[in-house]
């Protein structure tokens, strides 16, 4: 049984860990009656926490936003992963968030447990991120898109190429996606009546939002993927795929999403989709696997190229 105080800050992690919570359900988390519950909903709105209730038999509590952001309860795991994150946002591809991330994480190491202190200090210390990471994106930018995928708002924004050109876009979006060197929007483009993949970081301006839409299907089950296969394969002049003799997971080991897309065919083999701007060079990639590989499906003199480097390179290990 706890006591009160410890009670409403076992109520507070609660209500702030899901959305809504019936009010038995809290009842027998925290062992009391729904009576007791009630009082002590009322003694956290006297704190100034706003805490919404719903009526009725199957009516519960859920915590909502109120004008000023309230002390948020976190475990060990959670409090170490905000600091870390905070001290990456501080050096990250976001612009505008790495004064307020130094600040935020000020506060929090300021009230950390002397163990989990020493676990975030340790990681920090351990870490080091190199410059040049991937093109930095406002921070206001990705927010605005953010909530527009989340409440299915248009937005329109003027958006340049990989080839330079200029155009106004009016899309749909469904997810942001980040490669860990660049920030991707996925979004039914209105004006070309289909699915593209979007850099933000090619986004002029902050996008405007615009009119609610219903959401369409999306484009793949899994995103990650389709964003892979077309920021990996779709830009490129040749594009190919492989059959290569290694589990799937090990080739995805070694090989980026910004570079192809592996798909399981078996326990033992996977499916490589990737795309090369000089086919000259494709050969040389491939190479650089220990792993047989047969060629699925590929531009017209990839094999022929194989072919004559296979023999050059035979050749040359005869005459050693």
């Amino acid at each position: 049984m706890y006591g009160t105080s410890e009670r409403l800050l076992r109520l507070l992690s609660l209500l702030q860990a899901r959305r809504d919570w019936p009010g038995p359900d809290l009842a027998d988390r925290l062992g009391v009656d729904v009576r007791t519950v009630r009082r002590d909903v009322e003694r956290l709105r006297g704190l100034g926490y706003p805490v919404h209730a719903t009526p009725g038999v199957a009516g519960g509590y859920r915590l909502g936003a109120g004008a000023a952001l309230p002390p948020l309860l976190l475990d060990d795991d959670e409090a170490v992963a905000v600091a870390v994150g905070l001290r990456t946002a501080a050096n990250g591809t976001v612009s505008g968030i790495e004064e307020t991330s130094v600040r935020a994480l000020a506060k929090l190491e300021q009230v950390l447990p002397a163990r989990l202190r020493h676990r975030v200090s340790a990681m920090g210390s351990a870490m080091l991120q190199l410059g040049g990471g991937g093109p930095v994106v406002d921070a206001e930018v990705l927010t605005v898109i953010a909530a527009a995928c989340r409440d299915h708002e248009r937005v329109r924004f003027t958006y340049a190429n990989h080839t330079g050109q200029v155009t106004e876009r009016d899309v749909e979006p469904l997810r942001l996606v980040h490669t860990g060197r660049r920030w991707y929007l996925v979004a039914y483009d209105l004006d070309r009546d289909g699915w593209r993949t979007f850099r933000v970081d090619r986004i002029d301006g902050v996008p405007a939002p615009g009119f609610r839409f219903a959401p369409r299907e999306p484009p793949a089950e899994d995103l990650a993927a389709y964003v892979s296969q077309a920021i990996s394969s779709a830009p490129y002049a040749h594009q190919m795929s492989l059959l290569v003799s290694v589990p799937a997971e090990v080739l995805a080991a070694r090989v980026p999403p910004t570079a192809g897309t592996v798909e399981p065919v078996d326990e033992h083999t996977c499916r490589l989709r990737t795309g090369a701007t000089d086919l000259a060079a494709a050969p040389f990639y491939l190479a650089q696997w220990d792993y047989d590989f047969v060629v699925e499906d590929a531009p017209p003199g990839l094999v022929d190229r194989l072919a004559r480097i296979a023999e050059r390179f035979a050749s040359a290990a005869a005459r050693s």
